[in-house]
């Protein structure tokens, strides 16, 4: 039973952790490599908020969500929009922006272990037997709540619906008059925010290091590779599969081999399947 809670939980973690990063590659077919990033960052500002500004935690929060959501919308319309379409410089746009925001909060000072942010809620409950801190059930919760309402977004709202037509087909998206850079726009900004929002939901769990934005990256990229890149229900279930996975190593080979599964996830997968569980791509031999 512990291995089977965990494991939800954990895989909910990754879900958190990869979602905004499928949102903005499944619309706008950009990789934002700074999504880790922008993770990390969420969670310093949110502290500073609360430690130095003497902010209200969830005032913190809401804060920080418009914030990095704004930064994401910056990033896309200064930087990202002038290499969009070309793949290579894509990535290493947006990789060198993660990088220099890590490295600059690293250079700021903000190094070491002693950046903590407080759990929502104080204590444990028992599930089937197996404690559980109550801030894991809140990140259950909460991931299960916000795939919900970007279902819900993304079939009821104009906005989502316009930005489902561009994942589908940008190309008949455009011939219905829909602004393929705005909506791409959008999706970075919302893509942003979830990861700000993943932030400071598990952040709580363990201290905010500079570190964390690398790892993160790191697994939500492995999450989109073996869910298939731009499919966000693929992405789900990659989170569980790998989740899962993290887990089972854990408990027989040991926690330093956790990022070890994420890597070989990517091996196997661009080696067995390019595409994905439910990827657009085409298939290894029909590209050759």
């Amino acid at each position: 039973m512990d291995i089977l809670i965990y494991g939800t939980i954990n895989s909910i973690a990754l879900a958190l952790m990869a979602l905004g990063f499928a949102l903005v590659y499944g619309i706008s077919r950009v990789p934002n490599f700074a999504h880790g990033a922008i993770y990390v960052l969420s969670g310093f500002i949110t502290w500073t908020l609360l430690n130095s500004f003497g902010v209200p935690y969830a005032l913190s929060i809401l804060i920080t969500m418009v914030l990095i959501g704004i930064l994401g919308a910056v990033l896309y319309q200064f930087v990202l929009i002038r290499v969009r379409g070309m793949a290579i410089s894509e990535i290493i746009a947006s990789y060198a922006i993660g990088l220099a925001i890590l490295e600059g909060l690293r250079w700021g000072g903000f190094k070491g272990m002693s950046y903590t942010l407080p759990v929502f809620i104080e204590g444990s409950v028992i599930v089937v037997g197996i404690p559980v801190d109550y801030q894991r059930m809140v990140v259950v919760g909460l991931g299960i709540l916000i795939v919900v309402v970007l279902w819900a977004f993304t079939h009821f709202t104009r906005i989502g619906l316009a930005l489902r037509g561009m994942a589908q087909d940008e190309r008949a998206a455009l011939m219905l008059g829909i602004d393929s850079d705005i909506m791409a726009l959008v999706s970075m900004a919302i893509g942003a925010m979830l990861a700000g929002l993943a932030g400071a939901v598990l952040l709580p769990l363990g201290n905010i290091v500079v570190e964390s934005g690398y790892n993160v990256l790191i697994l939500a990229i492995a999450v989109c590779i073996v869910g298939g890149l731009g499919s966000w229900v693929g992405a789900v279930l990659a989170a569980f599969l790998i989740g899962f996975a993290q887990i089972l190593t854990v408990v027989y080979l040991g926690s330093h081999y956790q990022m070890v599964v994420a890597l070989l996830a990517i091996i196997l997968t661009l080696i067995l399947r390019p595409s994905g569980l439910f990827g657009m791509q085409k298939e290894l031999e029909e590209r050759v």
